[in-house]
């Protein structure tokens, strides 16, 4: 609600957001808050829930530091704006109130967003060592196979689908193994 509350210069309403970040989801400013934000902070910068998860997930993985959602928006907006910033700039971590459950989620969010996480389909033929062909090729990628679900039933006659979860170096790796699959013949839909 603060950025259209600052736009009209008292606060404002709006309908409830979904989000990760609750925390920070406020649905009408405070008389006291707003008139603080209003004179003393220059400008406030939203970010999408896939840059609070790439937050989230550079938070844990380099200073190993469990942050809620809403404690990491500030991280997620000097990633997502940087030019917005002149260093030095601190951010302030806050929160560890997190479910196991959607923690879980958000990483594989935050690793889809930073090309490390790639989920896809690849039909088949339905023939033996046609898995194996596959499976040896993104071996040769150096694809990490995190999850596979191979489906001989329900597909048209004569052909199989495998549903994959690779993890990735990043998304040149992720563009080398999709490039790699379709020249080798793959027909792949990225999910």
């Amino acid at each position: 609600a603060y950025p259209a509350s600052l736009a009209r210069g008292e606060p404002v309403t709006v309908p409830p957001a979904t989000t990760m970040a609750d925390g920070i989801a406020v649905g009408r400013p405070g008389e006291l808050p707003f008139e603080l934000i209003h004179y003393l902070v220059d400008s406030v910068v939203t970010v999408s829930e896939s840059e609070i998860s790439q937050a989230l997930l550079l938070c844990l993985e380099r200073a190993k530091q469990v942050v809620e959602p809403a404690g990491v928006a500030g991280v997620a907006a000097i990633l997502a704006h940087p030019h917005l910033f002149e260093p030095p700039v601190v951010a302030v971590l806050s929160g560890g109130n997190i479910d196991p459950l959607l923690l879980s989620k958000i990483l594989r969010r935050g690793l889809a967003a930073a090309g490390r996480y790639l989920t896809l389909r690849v039909p088949l033929s339905d023939r033996p060592g046609e898995l194996a062909n596959l499976l040896a090729r993104l071996a040769g990628l150096g694809a990490n196979v995190l999850d596979i679900a191979h489906e001989r039933l329900g597909v048209h006659l004569g052909e199989a689908e495998v549903q994959l979860q690779l993890e990735t170096k990043g998304p040149a790796h992720s563009d080398e193994v999709l490039g790699s699959l379709r020249q080798g013949g793959y027909r792949v839909v990225c999910d």
